[in-house]
C-alpha cells in the first residue's frame, strides 16, 4: 500500500498524539458527572453473547491521509456481507468523543456496538460495567501483540479491550552535535555541555500545566523505577524513593538550566517549534514531530535523529498514547463485535493501521521494510513502545492526572519541594479514589 512521505505525516499524525495527552484533561467535570453510574452496566455483560448481525464501530474522526478507518471497515465488509460494519465517525474533540460515548452507555444504547477508547478511559468503562470483559468464550489472543498495549487494555487483572492501535514518545536529538544519544538520564544531561557550546538550549519536553506534564512526570518516574497507583487501579503507590529520584531530576534539570526556563510554558507545538528552529539539543516528542523536523523548512533536516527516551540505568519508559477497542457491555451482536476485535488486531488490520501513520500494536508490523522507508522512527518507536509503561490505569483517570500535574508543576517552579510535591500526589491519587 502506497504511503505519502514522510514529512507529509504532521496532519495525520498530530491529531491522535494531541489526543492522547489532552483528552484526560479535559473531562474531569465530565467523569464527576457520570461516577454515580459505577457498575450500571455490569448485569448486561452477561447478555446477547452469541448475538450476530450488522454492528456499529464508533470512533473520533478519521484524520490519516489513507483514510485507515474506512480502510479498516471496507476490508472487514467485503468479507463479511451479513455482518457489515457502519463507521459511526464522531469529531476530533476528545471531550465531545467522551461525553458521546458516556452519554449512549448511561442510556444503556445498543446502538454502540464497538466502541474507541483512548486509553486512559479505559479502565472507567470497564469499573462501570459499561464494556465487555474479554475472558472466557470472548477470550482473544494477544501473545503477537506488544504488551504494554496489551497492558494499557487490562484492568483489575482482566482484558477488557483490543488494542488497536498506540503511540510512544521518542527522543529527537541532534545527530551532528551527539553523534550517539544518551540512553539515561546521566548522559543526556552531560550531554548538555554542548548545547552550552553552541549556544542552544539542552532537554525540552512538554511542562506547561496540563495532561503534557501529566506525561512527562510519569516518564521520568516510571523510569526511575516508581509508580502511581497499584493493580486494583485505586490505591497511590507515588510516595517512594523512586519516585521521588525521577522528579528530583526534572527538577535539578530545570534549576540548573539544561531544561530552558522558557520549556516551562512548552507543550507540543512550542517544544517542536523550538528544536526544528535549531534552539534544542534533545526533545521529548511524538512520532508526529518527525516530519516537521525532517521538512525542507526545517533548521535540522538531516541533521536530527530518534532515540528511546532516557532512564535511569539504561533506556527509559515512554507512556502510551493511541486507542483500545472494546464492545459495549448493550451490544446485541455481541459474537460479530468479538470476531471484529479479532480482525482489528490481524496483520492485515495492523498493516492498514501502520500505513495510516499510526502506530500499530503487532510487534512484527516495525519490521516491515518498506514502512521503514517511509517512516524511518519505527525502529525506534518499537524499542520505546516495548519499554512503556500505560498511563495510570485508574478509573479515577482525570483527578489522578491532575494531581499528578499541579504538584509536578509546583516542584519545578519552587513552590513546592519535590517530597511535599510527591507527598501532594499520594494525597490527591487519595482523594481521587475516595
Amino acid at each position: 500500500m502506497a504511503l505519502k512521505k514522510v514529512s507529509s505525516l504532521r496532519s495525520t499524525l498530530v491529531p491522535r498524539a494531541v489526543l492522547a495527552v489532552t483528552s484526560a484533561a479535559l473531562l474531569t467535570a465530565t467523569f464527576a458527572s457520570g461516577c454515580s453510574s459505577s457498575n450500571s452496566g455490569s448485569n448486561a455483560t452477561g447478555e446477547n453473547l452469541t448475538g450476530r448481525g450488522p454492528i456499529t464501530y464508533v470512533e473520533g474522526k478519521d484524520t490519516t491521509e489513507t483514510g485507515a478507518v474506512k480502510q479498516l471497515i471496507e476490508r472487514w465488509n467485503a468479507a463479511h456481507p451479513d455482518e457489515k460494519v457502519t463507521f459511526k465517525e464522531q469529531s476530533n474533540d476528545a471531550s465531545q468523543q467522551y461525553d458521546d460515548l458516556q452519554q449512549h452507555m448511561q442510556a444503556k444504547a445498543s446502538d454502540y456496538d464497538v466502541v474507541a477508547l483512548d486509553v486512559p478511559w479505559t479502565a472507567e468503562f470497564a469499573a462501570k460495567g459499561w464494556i465487555q470483559p474479554l475472558k472466557d468464550s470472548f477470550a482473544i489472543d494477544t501473545s503477537t501483540l506488544l504488551s504494554p498495549p496489551v497492558a494499557s487494555a487490562t484492568y483489575n487483572g482482566t482484558l477488557y479491550a483490543a488494542p488497536r492501535n498506540t503511540n510512544g514518545g521518542l527522543l529527537f536529538y541532534r545527530k551532528d552535535l551527539v553523534p550517539e544519544p544518551p540512553k539515561t538520564w546521566a548522559e543526556l544531561l552531560a550531554d548538555c555541555t554542548k548545547a552550552k557550546d553552541t549556544g542552544i538550549g539542552c532537554y525540552a519536553g512538554q511542562f506547561a500545566p496540563y495532561e503534557g506534564l501529566t506525561v512527562n512526570t510519569a516518564e521520568v518516574i516510571n523510569a526511575y523505577g516508581g509508580s502511581f497507583v497499584g493493580p486494583d487501579g485505586k490505591s497511590p503507590t507515588v510516595n517512594s524513593p523512586q519516585a521521588k529520584a525521577g522528579l528530583q531530576t526534572l527538577v535539578d534539570a530545570y534549576k540548573s538550566g539544561d531544561i530552558p526556563k522558557e520549556a516551562i510554558s512548552f507543550k507540543e507545538p512550542e517544544s517542536q517549534t523550538a528544536f526544528v528552529t535549531g534552539k534544542l539539543l534533545f526533545m521529548r516528542g511524538w512520532p508526529s514531530s518527525y516530519g516537521d523536523a525532517g521538512s525542507d523548512a526545517s533548521a535540522v533536516k538531516d541533521k536530527f535523529s530518534v532515540a528511546p527516551l532516557p532512564g535511569k540505568d539504561t533506556i527509559g519508559a515512554s507512556t502510551l498514547g493511541g486507542y483500545n477497542a472494546a464492545i459495549s457491555a448493550f451490544s446485541k451482536n455481541k459474537a460479530t463485535a468479538l470476531d471484529f476485535l479479532r480482525f482489528l488486531i490481524s496483520e492485515d488490520a495492523q498493516h492498514i493501521v501502520a500505513s495510516g501513520a499510526l502506530p500499530s500494536v503487532r510487534a512484527s508490523v516495525y519490521d516491515d521494510p518498506a514502512l521503514i522507508a517511509k517512516m524511518p522512527y519505527l525502529p525506534a518507536l518499537k524499542e520505546s513502545i516495548s519499554s512503556a509503561v500505560p498511563r495510570p490505569v485508574t478509573p479515577f483517570y482525570p483527578a489522578v492526572s491532575k494531581a499528578i500535574q499541579d504538584n509536578a508543576y509546583a516542584a519545578l517552579t519552587g513552590n513546592k519541594s519535590v517530597d511535599e510535591a510527591i507527598a501532594g500526589m499520594q494525597k490527591g491519587i487519595e482523594t481521587a479514589g475516595s
